[in-house]
């Protein structure tokens, strides 16, 4: 997960990379972090995290990360179910089918054993409508319920209380499989404590042109203490925070903006807490015409009880 130099970091934006993160248990955000370590610390097993792949080369698609958040629903950025990611190249496009393997931590234990069948993609509506990271959500239907256990275990969306992402400083866990200084992916799964940073408005970038104008529906994360950061082939995975009121984990937001790397400071999250409606919209099947016909049942019902 940590970073590239600035000549490599162009490289990848010129190629349109994916992305992907660690992750670990929320109890473990103090965890020391072994010093020949580069860009986090390997982790044994994150159960939520999913490998959303594409490809193996980057530049047909790379993989990237997801959160498993039941037994049948993957959430995930909208930008890795395209080969090319910029709006100018998924315009009018149909997302991909990807592989999806669950209850991993080493990438090359992605095969058919860990492999979750796919049956359906939803993108967010509204998905890149006005820049390339604007609601950048997709949900991932399985086939099939996965069997949870130890290592495979799904996160917990926000409830009424969860809003640590925004407070300035809290720490939240983001896991992944991303790029190194080196260009290359971590074999296995590391992960990163990082601190919520306020962000608002224009991404204030040292070098990328094409960043993210932020709003309400987003929040970002700052470097580690030890200046570590994510970067490419970390997206999709969720910053993972506790809440202390309630000492429940959760998932605040979906790693979008993940070419921070080792040149720009911010990584930039679609808060999930934004989206509830549409994502418990998806997951239990509604069609455009549900509402309308929920609330005429329940305005009759009402009607003949007066």
């Amino acid at each position: 997960m940590r970073w590239l130099s600035v000549a490599a970091l162009l490289l990848g934006v010129i190629a349109c990379l994916p992305d992907a993160p660690e992750r670990v248990s929320a109890h473990r955000i103090s965890a020391p972090r072994p010093k020949r370590m580069v860009g986090g610390s390997l982790t044994a097993s994150v159960p939520w995290q999913a490998m959303v792949y594409l490809s193996e080369n980057i530049l047909d698609g790379g993989f990237a990360g997801g959160a498993l958040i039941s037994e049948r629903w993957v959430l995930t950025a909208g930008r890795n179910l395209f080969i090319r990611k910029s709006q100018n190249h998924t315009r009018g496009q149909e997302p991909l089918i990807p592989k999806v393997y669950v209850g991993i931590s080493d990438r090359y234990h992605a095969n058919a054993s860990t492999e979750v069948a796919v049956e359906k993609v939803f993108l967010h509506p509204d998905f890149q409508n006005t820049s390339d990271w604007d609601n950048d959500l997709a949900l991932i239907k399985l086939k099939e319920p996965v069997k949870f256990s130890e290592s495979v275990m799904p996160i917990p969306l926000p409830e009424t209380g969860d809003n640590q992402e925004e407070r300035e400083g809290e720490r939240g866990i983001i896991a992944g499989w991303g790029y190194g200084r080196l260009f290359t992916p971590a074999p296995i799964l590391k992960f990163l404590a990082l601190p919520i940073q306020s962000c608002k408005g224009n991404y204030s970038a040292k070098v990328l042109a094409n960043t993210p104008n932020l709003d309400n529906r987003q929040f970002c994360t700052g470097p580690s203490k030890y200046q570590e950061n994510v970067c490419f082939g970390d997206a999709g995975g969720a910053l993972a925070l506790l809440n202390p009121n309630t000492s429940t984990v959760y998932a605040a937001g979906i790693l979008s903006f993940d070419k921070a790397c080792s040149v720009e400071e911010l990584a930039v999250y679609t808060k999930i807490s934004a989206y509830l409606p549409w994502i418990h919209n998806v997951m239990r099947g509604d069609s455009k015409e549900s509402p309308e016909r929920r609330a005429a049942i329940i305005n009759h019902m009402l009607s003949l009880q007066q």
